[in-house]
């Protein structure tokens, strides 16, 4: 019987190692229904934001890993509710091959914005701005909060507009599965 449950979960593990667009949908449960994923992966963005350091950055920088985008402002009521959530993505699924980046758009003065996370208890999020929104208009970003899944190559592959509860199964069900292996479409 050990042999039949360990024969499945290496079947779906490898089952989703090249995770698709039907993979990933078939794991959409709760909030996770929202996410919209692409038949075929989008172009990134290649349009400059501020870094949490202060210089200029763009999503080129995440390359070679699979990265959660989020777009948040200080005045966003949903995203005080989502952001200690992905902070904790951050902190168990964060590393070398995925990373959780943080995008406050408009105007967030960064003492703002530091007083919102240490409130929330969401402190070790980046803390990038976007104080024209050159970045989430490029983006298409309308209203707040958006999260973006980008695979390694930086293409959106997946994007859920308004809030969701990223501490779910399904959320990381998901990430998982996108992290384990490159998104076929």
């Amino acid at each position: 019987m050990r042999s039949v449950i360990i024969l499945g979960l290496y079947m779906a593990a490898t089952g989703l190692a090249n995770a698709g667009p039907a993979e990933i949908e078939a794991l959409r449960e709760g909030d996770m229904r929202k996410l919209a994923v692409h038949a075929e992966p989008r172009a990134g963005s290649e349009v400059p934001f501020e870094s949490a350091e202060g210089g200029e950055i763009t999503l080129g920088a995440f390359a070679g890993k699979p990265v959660l985008v989020n777009f948040w402002a200080t005045w966003c009521a949903p995203c005080r509710e989502e952001m200690p959530q992905l902070a904790a993505l951050q902190e168990t699924l964060g590393g070398p091959e995925f990373e959780v980046v943080t995008i406050a758009t408009g105007r967030n003065e960064p003492a703002a914005m530091e007083r919102f996370l240490s409130e929330i208890g969401a402190e070790d999020l980046p803390r990038h701005r976007d104080p024209r929104q050159s970045l989430a208009r490029d983006m298409g970003v309308l209203g707040l909060p958006v999260t973006l899944i980008l695979d390694a190559e930086g293409r959106e592959i997946a994007r859920l507009q308004g809030e969701a509860d990223w501490s779910s199964d399904s959320a990381r069900a998901i990430l998982e599965a996108v992290i384990a292996g490159e998104y076929d479409s």
